[in-house]
């Protein structure tokens, strides 16, 4: 694992978005993996000012969003597809064909997941792999527990989880995840791990400590052969 202190967010981003940017000029057709959330925020700021300065880098690209809330409305405003349509899916011009999305509310959820693994299977392994870290150190919904799942499925969400400030103050609360799991995820080619903030920070000791454990699901990054891991100082 390649760990990169930053002094600030806004340098890690600047960093994340070169990575980005660089592969983009070798593979345009790549198959990003987008994560939700603060820590990638930014980078997917800087990467939609490139998409206008440079718009023949991004007109191949393809996404897979790695995870959604469970159970509430697709336009509800605290679901993944709400934050990427705003942050990735329309500054980027990404088409449907070009885009591959759980459904917050599917009739079947176990039928979506089997769905989006299937799609996976056909499109992938995905190339970059944007990742942030739980509070609770999980890694998109896998959440800690005695065992993780290695493909997509329908995951339970820890009380912690649940507090995520993505999910506004509402009555209205996800009540199950879908995610991508553990293999789709070290299956990845290339994977760059975001973290900032000065509440992360003991969760960030914990995963640097390099023990891999179930108990904290990001830990198995330590297993992948390229992993960039881009903290701020706030987080260390």
């Amino acid at each position: 694992m390649n760990i990169i202190t930053g002094n600030t967010y806004e340098e890690i981003s600047i960093y994340a978005k070169n990575i980005i940017v660089e592969n983009l000029r070798q593979h345009q057709s790549l198959l990003l993996c987008a994560a939700t959330g603060g820590s990638p925020t930014r980078m997917y700021e800087l990467l939609a000012e490139e998409s206008v300065s440079q718009p023949d880098l991004f007109t191949q690209i393809r996404i897979i969003k790695l995870d959604e809330w469970g159970g509430v409305p697709m336009e509800y405003s605290g679901t993944c597809e709400h934050y990427l349509q705003q942050y990735v899916i329309k500054p980027f011009q990404i088409p449907d064909e070009r885009y591959i999305s759980f459904q917050s509310n599917p009739e079947n959820p176990k039928q979506e997941c089997e769905r989006i693994n299937n799609l996976l299977i056909k499109n992938g392994p995905i190339d970059i792999c944007i990742l942030g870290i739980g509070m609770n150190g999980h890694l998109a919904l896998n959440e800690p527990d005695l065992f993780l799942n290695p493909h997509c499925h329908v995951a339970s969400l820890s009380e912690e989880t649940l507090q995520h400030p993505m999910l506004p103050e509402e009555d209205t609360k996800p009540g199950y995840g879908l995610t991508l799991g553990m293999a789709d995820i070290l299956q990845s080619k290339k994977i760059i791990i975001l973290i900032s903030g000065e509440k992360k920070r003991k969760i960030t000791r914990l995963f640097l400590s390099r023990n891999i454990t179930t108990a904290l699901p990001a830990s198995f990054l330590w297993l992948h052969p390229d992993v960039v891991c881009l903290v701020d100082k706030d987080a260390v």
